[in-house]
């Protein structure tokens, strides 16, 4: 675990180590990150919007060999094609469940408890605000599929939602990224991402402790 909190916090750094080591593979590794992240309900704790942000960032450096152009599609397919993957568990849930119990014990059941009440609340648009909230993202899909919500209409909120997510990170990665004060002070860049992102979740959580 402490590991991966050194990799968000400093994920620059890392995202350039596996560059200089894998080269035009790095598209194929951070695709592989966010399908994972959206798509294995068990692993909701992966960077998400801190990873697309620092990719970007490196992609607007001629110095990386990157280009802005194919991570904005792979991490548009990554996202789409994770939530899919999501939603199909989602709907095998109750087989799984009831069949398998080391399943259940995988996943964060106080996360998905949560998640539910923020899909009861906030209906379908849930899918395209959930894409924006970590941990919540990854639940919401798996959520609305155990609400016997219909694929195709998932489908159009969450390709609404992987493009809005996809560009407002990798835009912001790719025309802020690079100068000085961001790049002197990358981990509280990070830090401040993950905050601003959390707080819609934070709200809601004080709207209904106050309500009890």
């Amino acid at each position: 675990m402490g590991y991966l909190v050194d990799f968000v916090l400093h994920i620059d750094s890392h995202l350039v180590n596996i560059v200089n080591t894998f080269g035009g593979s790095t598209y194929l590794i951070l695709f592989a990150i966010i399908f994972v992240e959206t798509g294995a309900v068990i692993l909701p704790f992966l960077p998400g919007d801190s990873l697309l942000f620092a990719a970007a960032a490196l992609a607007a450096n001629p110095a990386y060999g990157l280009h802005i152009w194919v991570f904005v599609p792979v991490f548009l397919m990554a996202a789409i094609a994770g939530d899919s993957l999501n939603f199909y568990l989602g709907r095998r849930a109750g087989v799984l469940l009831g069949k398998r119990s080391w399943f259940s014990r995988l996943i964060n059941q106080e996360r998905l408890a949560q998640s539910t009440a923020f899909f009861k609340k906030h209906g379908p648009i849930a899918i395209f605000l959930g894409r924006f909230l970590p941990i919540i993202r990854t639940f919401v899909p798996f959520v609305a599929a155990g609400s016997q919500f219909a694929y195709r209409r998932f489908l159009k909120y969450n390709v609404g939602a992987a493009v809005a997510w996809v560009t407002l990170c990798c835009g912001g990665g790719y025309f802020f990224g690079n100068i000085a004060f961001v790049k002197a002070h990358f981990s509280a860049v990070v830090l401040g991402i993950i905050v601003v992102s959390l707080i819609p979740a934070l709200v809601g959580w004080m709207r209904t402790w106050r309500r009890s």
